[in-house]
């Protein structure tokens, strides 16, 4: 899993970058508009082609001036010391705005654009198109679950900001000044959402108070809002003199102290007073108002297919049952002689596959992915120049986090990527899961290919951070596979650990539909889970409270995965011995995050074009 950053609507997740943008570009909402004008009245002089990636380049810095997170998750420097307007007058801008992008682009002829031009605009005739017709469904209504919100996202924006200048802490500390007006206007979302009885389950939520708490310790030095500006002060900054350096350490606690911690408190007891007595009793997003096409909206957007729940539910269910098979011979291969719930008992509480320290486990990980980066040249042809890191989910997030998750880099501020590693409940982090993780999170999985996207020469910016779940999450889990190619696996339980992983996607399909389109409980999903995987309890219950607040995304995983493998067993079939694993690595991440509906014709003429002897 990646995490991104709170966007306004899951529509907003396809365009996750900007560039450096000109002083000269219009940043004004009224500039705006005249800049689209300007392209719809063929005033600009141009090819067609130049007068769509102006299109498409003023569309992205209006992301960034109106989603300033946005912004900083790719590495962007403008608007950096603003967080994002939530006030409903901005949100109906936001529409607007749309509106306005895709009457520009319905202007532009795009038989008149070169071959590869045509796919960009597809891809962004796309994200407009879903954009629209998602505005049916609020989802802004519902900016805050125990995953995402200003208890997790503020602190975690924070820490992706630059400190190498007196200009970035300065920025940083502006940022913290205008805390409280933002956390009060998901206050105000959160309200009205409760008014339309549009709201998250409260069972889910249980730990938000607890969450809340966390940003909010007696002593500010030790909020995580607080947390980068005072390291970087700690390790020194060139051009910030001693005095110089306490002035901003006591804006920034100032702030911290008058502005954020008065704001998370009266989050905190509207949360507990208001928001959670009045959320829904009912699992299901369904049962909210238009609730069966708002999920089958989202079914469609994260998996990038036509597939019906009914179709997805069915599919999980039939890769249950053969993942469970190849558990089965693997057990029979162990030696272990008992049942397959024992033997889940066995892994889940033998003290031999469990780390008895968080750094020990961070160290694990990291042996990994020096094992990895050593064999990766054997399959893939280009590697992104971005580094890496290993490090521990924040304190204030582990409780409610998954196992694992990453953290794009941004190539323009030199940022690096980072896996981060659950060490919380160190008897829940199993050793046999780890390399099957790695190849996930990290290597050959998002790292490898989001940090090369952001290298592809004269792609546009929209799409070199495009968040296309089916692909990424889809191609994060075919990396899982390719263990045997990188040197893993050899141990037998490792081997199981791979195919609970799998397993744990396939359950996914299964799981998400039956909560989300069949009625089924939170308990007769945990109960699945725990019956035909072996994760750990707690991961499991975490899990499945990520499935009900968060619907459909977990179907992208499989889902991608499927399509890829088929992709690539069909390239296998037709060119023989012509077929090369590095070339279809590379032709496959050249485009960067594809819909499944576009990388499928498009594999497909590379695989014409291979055969032919092209």
């Amino acid at each position: 899993m990646r995490v991104l950053p709170v966007l306004l609507t899951i529509l907003f997740l396809s365009l996750a970058n900007a560039p450096e943008a000109a002083e000269s570009q219009p940043v004004s909402p009224a500039e705006f508009d005249a800049a689209y004008g300007s392209i719809r009245s063929r005033k600009d002089a141009g090819s067609e082609r130049d007068r769509f990636r102006r299109l498409v380049d003023l569309w992205w810095r209006q992301q960034l001036v109106g989603d300033p997170e946005f912004g900083t998750y790719v590495g962007a420097t403008e608007g950096q010391g603003q967080w994002t307007d939530l006030s409903f007058e901005a949100l109906a801008r936001r529409r607007h705005e749309l509106r306005i992008a895709q009457e520009s682009l319905g202007t532009l002829d795009r038989s008149r654009l070169p071959e590869g031009e045509q796919l960009y605009f597809d891809l962004f005739a796309r994200t407009l198109r879903l954009s629209v017709e998602g505005e049916r469904f609020p989802d802004e209504l519902l900016p805050l679950s125990q995953l995402m919100g200003p208890q997790q996202g503020l602190a975690q924006t924070l820490s992706q900001m630059p400190t190498a200048t007196p200009a970035d802490l300065g920025r940083i500390v502006e940022r913290l000044q205008r805390i409280g007006p933002r956390i009060d206007a998901v206050t105000t979302l959160l309200r009205e959402g409760l008014r339309r009885g549009i709201t998250q389950p409260a069972h889910p939520l249980r730990d938000v108070p607890r969450q809340i708490r966390d940003n909010i310790p007696e002593d500010s030095r030790q909020s995580p809002l607080a947390r980068s500006l005072l390291s970087a002060l700690s390790a020194g900054v060139p051009g910030i003199s001693p005095t110089d350096g306490s002035n901003l350490e006591a804006a920034a606690l100032s702030a911290v102290t008058n502005s954020a911690y008065p704001a998370f408190r009266r989050l905190h007891r509207f949360m507990v007073d208001d928001y959670l007595p009045g959320a829904r009793a009912a699992w299901a997003s369904t049962r909210l108002p238009d609730g069966d096409a708002w999920y089958s909206f989202r079914v469609r957007f994260h998996t990038t297919t036509d597939l019906t729940p009914n179709q997805i539910h069915e599919l999980g269910l039939s890769e249950v049952r053969r993942i469970r098979r190849q558990m089965d011979e693997v057990i029979r291969e162990s030696g272990f002689t008992g049942s397959f719930p024992q033997f889940l008992r066995f892994l889940r509480t033998d003290p031999r596959f469990y780390y008895d320290s968080g750094p020990k486990l961070l160290a694990g990980y990291q042996e990994i992915c020096r094992r990895v980066d050593r064999e990766l040249p054997g399959l893939f042809g280009r590697l992104p120049r971005l580094p890496y890191g290993v490090k521990a989910i924040p304190t204030y997030q582990e409780r409610a986090q998954t196992t694992a998750y990453y953290q794009p880099g941004a190539l323009t501020l030199g940022r690096p990527g980072v896996f981060f590693a659950n060490t919380y409940a160190l008897d829940m982090r199993p050793k046999w899961e780890m390399e099957a993780l790695t190849l996930h999170e990290a290597v050959p999985g998002h790292h490898l290919q989001m940090a090369l996207a952001q290298e592809i020469a004269d792609m546009p910016e929209f799409q070199k951070h495009a968040d296309t779940g089916a692909f990424i999450e889809g191609w994060a889990l075919y990396a899982e596979s390719l263990g045997p190619n990188l040197g893993l696996y050899h141990d037998v339980y490792s081997r199981f650990g791979q195919l609970t992983y799998e397993m744990w996607r396939a359950i996914r399909l299964v799981v998400d539909t039956g909560i989300h389109s069949r009625g089924w409980t939170r308990q007769q999903a945990i109960d699945f889970f725990l019956e035909n995987s072996g994760k750990t309890p707690h991961d499991v219950e975490v899990e499945v409270d990520r499935y009900i607040v968060w619907p459909g995304q977990a179907l992208a995983y499989k889902v991608g995965e499927l399509r890829i493998k088929t992709i690539r067993r069909d390239a296998e079939t037709r060119l023989g011995s012509r077929f090369v694993l590095r070339e279809f690595h590379d032709e496959l991440l050249g485009r960067g995050a594809l819909p499944l509906d576009l990388l499928e014709p498009r594999m497909k003429a590379w695989i014409d074009r291979r055969s032919r002897g092209g």
